[in-house]
């Protein structure tokens, strides 16, 4: 009786370990790349917002950046809304 019990407990144990090593891990490493690109936002940058809308980001604030879209039309998004920088300003 006290082996099954063990070897319940380390299918247990295995079975937390596999998804924490599958699902939590990766998830976690994305989560700190994005707020890192969220954070390093510049003026200038060529971005890609999580909506598919892209454009050039002109200027930002704490939370919002204003995108210009177009030659004329400027739209104002929260850092999370940007998915990707296409194109780094060097």
């Amino acid at each position: 009786m006290g082996g099954e019990l063990g070897s319940t407990l380390i299918m247990l144990v295995l079975m937390f370990a596999l998804v924490y090593f599958m699902m939590i891990r990766p998830q976690q490493k994305r989560m700190k790349q994005m707020k890192a690109m969220h954070d390093s936002l510049q003026r200038g940058d060529e971005i890609v917002t999580v909506g598919g809308i892209h454009g050039t980001i002109d200027a930002l604030e704490d939370t919002v950046v204003h995108v210009r879209v177009a030659h004329d039309v400027v739209m104002k998004f929260e850092r999370q809304a940007i998915g990707s920088v296409v194109n780094k300003n060097v």
